[in-house]
């Protein structure tokens, strides 16, 4: 047993949205809100995408035009549900090796009128290779995934 078996990220936000919108906000827009410093290509981050199928890639898109991949979309149940791996290592490196992928798993509920909640867990990072420092870089750097699920929040309302 790894120091990280069984361990997951977590984060939470309220989006004055309706179900419907949010899930199409988080995906279909995902450039827009994801911030631009969080990428691992080699030059400055243009866009950020996911593709809406199962099977279908998440990546970057750089300011060059290269792109790099961030993993794949595992489930895709509009409005309620994305999962997609998390195929980058603690060295901030795409790893293509699936058995040393993990998970990223978002909720999304109707809260009210209006509004709905968004969870994320992001799961199996024993797997991956230098999980501590991705999983030290994502908390302490970063602010979590709480953080950037509000940032997300915040952009999808401004937009509304």
């Amino acid at each position: 047993m790894t120091a990280l078996e069984d361990t997951a990220l977590h984060g939470a936000a309220t989006v004055a949205l309706p179900l419907d919108k949010a899930f199409t906000f988080f995906t279909e827009s995902f450039g827009t809100w994801w911030p631009a410093v969080y990428h691992i290509g080699r030059t400055g981050m243009a866009d950020a995408i996911v593709e809406p199928r199962i099977g279908g890639r998440w990546h970057e898109r750089g300011t060059d035009g290269s792109e790099c991949d961030w993993g794949r979309v595992v489930a895709w149940e509009p409005p309620n549900r994305l999962v997609v791996t998390w195929q980058i290592n603690g060295y901030w490196q795409y790893d293509p090796d699936l058995e040393r992928a993990g998970e990223i798993e978002v909720r999304f509920t109707a809260t009210g009128p209006g509004q709905t909640s968004v969870t994320l867990e992001h799961r199996h990072l024993d797997r991956l290779v230098a999980a501590e420092a991705l999983r030290d870089a994502i908390v302490e750097q970063g602010g979590g995934w709480s953080a950037v699920l509000a940032r997300f929040a915040k952009t999808a309302e401004a937009q509304a």
